[in-house]
């Protein structure tokens, strides 16, 4: 009875969400979305004496897509290596891209965006200023290998069709969209020392 039970709420949970599938689904529309915010952010950099507002602007912005992507492919690590049966068949990344890039990634990303929240929470150059520099020329390369690796997997989950819990995902981008939307509101005041040219040196 109780494996019973369990059988059919797994099954509710997998026709709600749509399962593995419903995860891959998730995580190329926050590549997407990411993909997008990416380009944006990355135009301004060689203009950042005219761009710099935009450069935050979008830097914040991003915080709410960067973590959903991250909790998707977290989530579908945590299932694999749990031994969940349908994200084991669905198998795991190329062992290059599972060993080698991915955890550079996640690093230099979490690098990344948290020296970029700290300079606006407290502007000024210095050591969080070049770490923030310097994780971006790691992050470049790891992302590249990473959106080269997984391009064609990317288009193609993003017209699977048949995978239940398309408005639940849409919901979840949105709802990131918004709240990042939120956060870099928020905070813009914030970089008006970089913005006005008083950040001071140390």
């Amino acid at each position: 009875m109780a494996t019973t039970a369990a059988t059919t709420r797994t099954r509710y949970r997998h026709r709600i969400l749509g399962g593995a599938a419903g995860n891959a689904r998730l995580t190329a529309l926050a590549g997407a979305v990411l993909l997008i915010l990416l380009a944006v952010e990355g135009a301004t950099i060689p203009f950042l004496g005219a761009l710099l507002s935009v450069h935050i602007f979008v830097g914040m912005l991003l915080l709410g897509p960067v973590v959903l992507k991250l909790g998707s492919t977290g989530y579908r690590f945590v299932r694999y290596y749990t031994r969940s049966r349908e994200y084991v068949e669905a198998g795991p990344p190329a062992p290059v891209m599972r060993v080698l890039v991915a955890p550079v990634l996640v690093l230099s990303t979490l690098t990344l965006f948290t020296t970029g929240v700290l300079l606006i929470a407290s502007p000024q150059r210095g050591t969080v200023l070049g770490l923030h520099k310097a994780s971006f020329i790691v992050w470049v390369a790891a992302c590249a290998i990473h959106v080269l690796a997984y391009a064609r997997r990317l288009t193609r989950h993003l017209f699977d069709g048949g995978i239940g819990g398309g408005s639940i995902r849409i919901a979840l981008v949105f709802i990131v969209l918004a709240a990042g939307l939120a956060v870099a509101v928020e905070t813009y005041p914030l970089a008006a020392p970089w913005l006005h040219g008083l950040v001071r040196d140390g």
